[in-house]
């Protein structure tokens, strides 16, 4: 049997009941060659065990604990054999063709290397849940186009990065920046990532024929606390990290608001948002050393990627 071209890696946490709609939808994928890797974080579900009763052919990793999103992606990462590795959240559930489009885009454009899906939200699909992730100048990110209405036809077009939920990475790419950052755990691996592409080189773009319907925070919206800590604790660790020099200062004051903010809101009782901030100070000798290898080995200067910042 032909080497599968790409890599399909979910990552589940007790959530059967997704992996029931999302597994099924990602076995009837036509039109490329493919593996299938799901990563359970120790699930008390059931999880594991259904996945190898009905998909047997799947590729089954198990971890005792919770890892994390980005641990546990970067384990599907390793096991993979494709050229193309797509990351697919459990509570997506993808078209027939949603990864051919992907790695079409990619094999027609030797030079991309990020292909964002067309995400639309599962309880309203006339809208996007995200069309790739942006950045804007202060260092703060999102799903771009969220909430928007999608319209019937559009081009394809060049954005900062691909939403992990549903995404295609080039395995070359992978190589020459590293996988995701394993100390984000969950949340803002992806835009991590897709600095790091950009500063060397590597282009992302929106693929509307990739198309996706998405339950948005099924699994982390369980824990809200949990993801305002890391959300709050991850936007600092990015924006540190990969921020060229000439947009540092703004970049710096936007923060030091941001961290006003969140202290005022603590007072009203919401601590988490402030707690991840702290605990990314706390970890700052480690972000600015990999902000060294980080910013030595960009080949982008900021002119040329100013362009693509909100």
């Amino acid at each position: 049997m032909s080497e599968p071209l790409a890599s399909v890696i979910i990552v589940t946490w007790n959530g059967r009941e997704w992996l029931e709609r999302c597994l099924p939808a990602v076995a009837d994928q036509r039109g490329v060659r493919f593996e299938v890797i799901v990563v359970d974080n120790g699930s008390q579900d059931g999880s594991a065990e259904w996945i190898e009763r009905a998909f047997p052919r799947v590729r089954l990793i198990r971890n005792r604990t919770n890892r994390g999103f980005a641990p546990a992606t970067n384990q599907g990462f390793a096991a993979a054999s494709g050229q193309y590795l797509a990351t697919l959240n459990n509570d997506a559930i993808a078209d027939p063709d949603w990864l051919a489009a992907l790695v079409d885009a990619c094999e027609r454009d030797n030079n991309l290397a990020m292909a964002a899906s067309r995400m639309v939200r599962w309880d309203d699909p006339r809208r996007f849940d995200s069309a790739g992730v942006t950045v804007d100048r202060f260092g703060f990110a999102w799903n771009l186009r969220a909430g928007e209405l999608v319209p019937e036809r559009e081009a394809p077009q060049d954005v900062f990065g691909a939403c992990a939920g549903a995404a295609l990475y080039r395995r070359s790419m992978l190589e020459d920046v590293g996988l995701f950052d394993e100390r984000f755990e969950s949340f803002y691996e992806d835009v991590d990532l897709a600095w790091r592409a950009q500063l060397r080189g590597w282009p992302g773009r929106y693929i509307p024929s990739a198309r996706v319907r998405h339950a948005h925070s099924a699994t982390g919206g369980r824990h809200p606390a949990r993801k305002r800590y890391l959300l709050g604790r991850n936007r600092i660790w990015t924006a540190l990290k990969n921020t060229p020099a000439p947009a540092l200062p703004t970049v710096l004051a936007a923060l030091v608001a941001d961290l006003l903010v969140a202290a005022a809101r603590a007072s009203r009782g919401d601590g988490a948002s402030l707690s991840g901030r702290l605990a990314a100070l706390a970890g700052l000798g480690e972000t600015l050393r990999q902000r060294q290898w980080v910013q030595r080995r960009a080949v982008v200067d900021w002119p040329q990627l100013a362009h693509l910042l909100r």
